[in-house]
């Protein structure tokens, strides 16, 4: 079947009069992953202000609601790397997408613009004479945000798989990627700089009109290169194979397998049959009675697998250990991100007698941070380790680092936010809601471009590891396991931190009456813990395919 698709695809592009694919398609496909990434950057790095200002909500609260929000946004292109691989085609959901995201930023900025769908302005936020949002004001609002996470979920991995997908040389690809995610990065930054002063400063409705401006161009330049694109057809999901592997298991869980030589179908792999590890799967390619056609094929795929594709489920297995001991370092990520922009609220910043950092804008220094030291990383610092041992650190080693990095930023918060806890009782009679703690909120970078760093180091760790023992049909599944543990990280922040509010009292509405550094403390505890987890999951993990001692590649790196 793919053969045959790709047979159409050769005929298609003979027939048409333009050239299909190659570097004339990056223009449009760069102006569309720029404006996508302006328009949605511009919205999401300063909506946790937008909630406290404009509706009312409460701070912690507010932390709690972008927590689930970034979630869903990170998980979304798990879901919308599947619909374009099994089912539509990467141009197709890109396409649609980005009507979805057009669609999306109409509302905000009717939310912005219309009275009506905003509550009574507070004096004072966060007190309790603020009047709530309704259900109807929330309902727009929030349409808005599930809109704005399916048109992430439609484009962020399926622009980089559409402009591979241009190029024929693995070098051309790589430079491809390379660019995918410079521009990535310079969007990240712009939208969370300059259209957040833009919000803060001007008007939100400017700001959102903006994102929409820029959104809607996106997909001008998107639909223009049209008929330049080469698009291949679906060739199917690889996830559908692993959940394949799992129905099959539960099929068969009363078929004992024999201690005699068994029948396993092969397919076409040369496996004689699956190895001992995690044997209870090998069910899944037991051959039973009508469960293949007289011409060879699967009768019933959801009951019989090949064992290359048992093989590939278990290294999905083998790698977990490692992969669930990552998670709290995105938990810890998001708990810093959103608490250090509350943070920010409080102190002071102000730079110059005339400009004021917007809140929105203090996760900038990680991004910056990110990009800064991995190209350090990938083009000084590798390259000279390489050239005096010979090799350069494992993917499981550089994530090692990444944890101990991360576990140094939480503690370095929690040292900031004393220092912020120490002005504000020198100031105790002035305390009020709302009141500025007389301190430069720049104190808040330095943890923040230590976050990034740690960054640089197990992000792209992770990806190498994954890319490196999944097997070749699996590759592309590296990146959703890491946009998984992204949003697993977001999801269980929000948990994190109502299970503190629950039982302590360490985080009020009121910012400058709690206990934050105490929230950090046991954050830099847990994570190292975790990190001692990690290197026990580390020690025992055996790779499977031979160990990855090059340089880190930037089209290796997965936007954060």
């Amino acid at each position: 079947m793919a053969s045959e698709n790709s047979n159409l695809d050769e005929e298609k592009a003979e027939k048409s009069p333009h050239k299909q694919g190659g570097w004339i398609t990056f223009p449009f496909l760069s102006g569309s992953i720029l404006g996508v990434g302006l328009a949605m950057h511009g919205v999401m790095s300063n909506f946790l202000v937008y909630l406290i200002q404009e509706y009312n909500v409460r701070s912690i609260d507010a932390a709690q609601i972008v927590n689930i929000i970034n979630g869903s946004v990170s998980l979304a292109p798990v879901a919308g790397a599947i619909v374009a691989d099994a089912f539509i085609g990467c141009y197709s959901v890109i396409a649609i997408s980005s009507g979805i995201q057009l669609l999306s930023l109409v509302l905000f900025m009717m939310t912005a613009a219309l009275k009506s769908l905003r509550p009574t302005p507070c004096d004072i936020p966060g007190t309790d004479s603020c009047q709530a949002a309704s259900i109807g004001q929330l309902t727009v609002l929030y349409s808005a945000v599930a809109l704005l996470a399916i048109a992430t979920g439609g484009t962020r991995f399926n622009q980089a798989t559409m402009g591979a997908s241009q190029f024929n040389r693995v070098g051309d690809q790589a430079v491809y990627f390379n660019w995918f995610f410079i521009f990535m990065y310079i969007s990240l930054i712009v939208g969370a700089t300059a259209i957040v002063y833009i919000q803060d400063s001007i008007s939100w409705v400017m700001g959102f009109g903006l994102s929409l401006g820029t959104s809607a161009v996106s997909l001008i330049v998107l639909l223009l290169g049209t008929k330049y694109y080469h698009r291949p057809a679906p060739q199917g999901s690889p996830f559908t194979g692993l959940f394949r592997v799992v129905v099959a298991t539960v099929r068969k869980w009363k078929v004992k397998l024999s201690q005699e030589t068994p029948s396993y179908l092969h397919g076409n792999d040369d496996m004689a049959s699956p190895s001992l590890s995690f044997s209870l799967f090998n069910r899944a390619a037991l051959t039973g009675e009508d469960e293949i056609n007289q011409d060879g094929s699967i009768a019933k795929p959801w009951k019989l697998c090949t064992v290359q594709e048992v093989e590939d489920f278990k290294s999905v297995v083998r790698v977990l250990p490692v992969w669930t001991s990552s998670i709290f370092i995105s938990i810890s990520i998001g708990c810093q991100m959103n608490l250090s922009v509350l943070q920010a609220l409080t102190m002071d910043r102000s730079i110059g007698p005339s400009f004021s950092i917007p809140a929105g804008s203090m996760t900038v220094p990680a991004s910056l941070a990110f990009v800064i030291f991995l190209t350090f990383l990938d083009r000084i610092l590798f390259p000279i380790w390489h050239k005096l041992t010979h090799h350069t650190p494992t993917p499981l080693q550089r994530i090692g680092i990444g944890h101990l990095i991360n576990a140094v930023s939480m503690i370095l918060s929690a040292l900031v936010e004393r220092r912020r806890a120490v002005v504000i009782s020198r100031h105790q009679a002035e305390v009020h809601p709302g009141w500025i703690v007389p301190m430069s909120a720049l104190w808040l970078v330095l943890p923040l471009a230590l976050a990034g760093c740690g960054e640089a180091l197990h992000f792209p760790g992770q990806v190498a590891l994954y890319y490196q023992e999944f097997p070749k049909a699996l590759k592309n599944t590296s990146t959703g396991m890491m946009a998984l543990i992204i949003a697993l990280g977001f999801y269980l922040s929000t948990v994190f931190l109502s299970i503190i509010r629950h039982v302590t009292t360490w985080l009020p509405d009121d910012l400058n009456r709690s206990r934050l550094e105490n929230v950090y403390w046991l954050i830099a505890i847990l994570s190292t813990i975790n990190f001692g987890i990690y290197i026990i999951c580390a020690k025992f993990y055996k790779y499977q395919n031979s160990v990855v001692t090059e340089k880190v590649a930037v089209s290796e790196i997965p936007a954060s």
